[in-house]
């Protein structure tokens, strides 16, 4: 099996230097033409571009197989011209070495167009590209340019919003001036690296796919998410009349948050129960056992819920803007309980201690709902 290596020169650099015509093939000739290249220009990529096709020769012929090295160029003052100077020698160097195969031997992007009139005349096996250390950034960043733009999905990414941000910047810049156009951009342009970051698209683009099938498929969940979804709104919406109440002082940060918290919590907490709940009863229909994340969760929001409650709660009771809890008179028996208010910190701990009993209360219900022992649910937690 006998191979032609050949070295592309498009733009004729190395005839233009050393005078020489080419084709020019056969290990000596090329060895020698490396020297007159060397000299003539050292800074020239065409110098390793043609040490690369004698390397590759060599190796070929160290495995015995019988490799023929060549230069070709296109010597000619138009692109086509060129093209087809570089086609007719390279019919000269087949008619005379009758190859099986090529190997092509490249520096530029140019060089690479000419690697289909090769195929096209006889089989080539590989596509070498020399790509000098010193200026390896600057030749990379042509091909990544290069595949980038081929890229439509990154072109939709990176380009378009660029484009829209340049386009409406000048127009803020003229309506509202350079602090508002800037902080608008800068906020736009990081939305929209969470929005990527934090993989929201494909959440979203999923979202549809998921929600016909969670209709079709008759899960409790899609009925639960929606009134979990209005409970948030509820909760929200409850959160914000507190904080806009003249009640409320609005001069700080931490007790605006907590009234917000007081009153929207036990909402969101229900919200997030509700959807909890949905989960939950779509994997005691679809599964025989059901895993003890999903009997857990509804506890833990509940448990959750109840300590903001009760931190929230001390921080306004301390201030005056939450009324304290009057405990009623209790009989039981012979023990007699009289009326009393609790106190903030009696008040949170209180809260606190519910949180947790219901949260110890959720691990014994899956752990029995499970069949395992309380003991093994602690080893497990532990485990993880």
């Amino acid at each position: 099996m006998s191979t032609l290596v050949v070295c592309v020169d498009r733009d004729d650099d190395i005839g233009a230097k050393t005078g020489l015509t080419t084709p020019v093939a056969g290990w000596d000739a090329v060895r020698s033409l490396v020297t007159d290249v060397g000299l003539a220009d050292p800074e020239d990529a065409s110098v390793n571009t043609l040490l690369e096709t004698l390397r590759v020769a060599r190796d070929l012929r160290a495995d015995d197989e019988e490799a023929t090295v060549a230069v070709i160029s296109g010597a000619a003052e138009t692109m086509v011209g060129r093209d087809r100077a570089v086609a007719e020698q390279m019919d000269a160097l087949i008619a005379e070495y009758e190859p099986d195969s090529a190997i092509v031997v490249i520096d530029s992007a140019q060089d690479e167009r000419l690697v289909p009139i090769i195929e096209s005349r006889v089989q080539v096996d590989a596509v070498d590209r020399v790509v000098v250390r010193q200026a390896r950034d600057i030749e990379s960043t042509y091909y990544l340019l290069k595949q980038f733009l081929a890229d439509e999905e990154l072109r939709q990414t990176v380009l378009v919003p660029i484009g829209v941000a340049m386009l409406v910047f000048p127009i803020l810049l003229l309506l509202t001036g350079p602090a508002t156009a800037v902080a608008s951009i800068t906020a736009v342009i990081g939305l929209f690296v969470l929005y990527k970051g934090l993989g929201v698209d494909e959440y979203v683009a999923d979202l549809p796919a998921e929600t016909k099938d969670a209709l079709y498929s008759g899960r409790v969940s899609i009925v639960t998410y929606v009134v979990a979804a209005g409970l948030s709104l509820v909760g929200v919406f409850a959160g914000a009349l507190r904080v806009s109440d003249l009640a409320v002082p609005t001069q700080g940060v931490l007790l605006p948050v907590m009234a917000f918290a007081f009153d929207s919590v036990p909402w969101l907490a229900a919200a997030a129960m509700a959807a909890s709940t949905g989960r939950l009863l779509d994997e005691v229909i679809r599964n025989d056992r059901v895993r003890n994340s999903y009997l857990n969760l509804p506890f833990g929001v509940l448990a959750v819920g109840l300590v903001v409650r009760g931190f929230s709660a001390y921080f306004l009771q301390r201030e005056g803007f939450e009324e304290p809890i009057t405990m009623p008179h209790v009989e039981v028996g012979s023990l007699v309980v009289e009326p009393f208010l609790l106190q903030p910190g009696t008040r949170m701990a209180l809260f606190v201690v519910a949180g947790v009993v219901v949260s110890l209360l959720g691990v014994r219900v899956s752990s029995y709902v499970s069949g395992s022992a309380l003991g093994e649910e602690f080893d497990e937690e532990l485990a993880e």
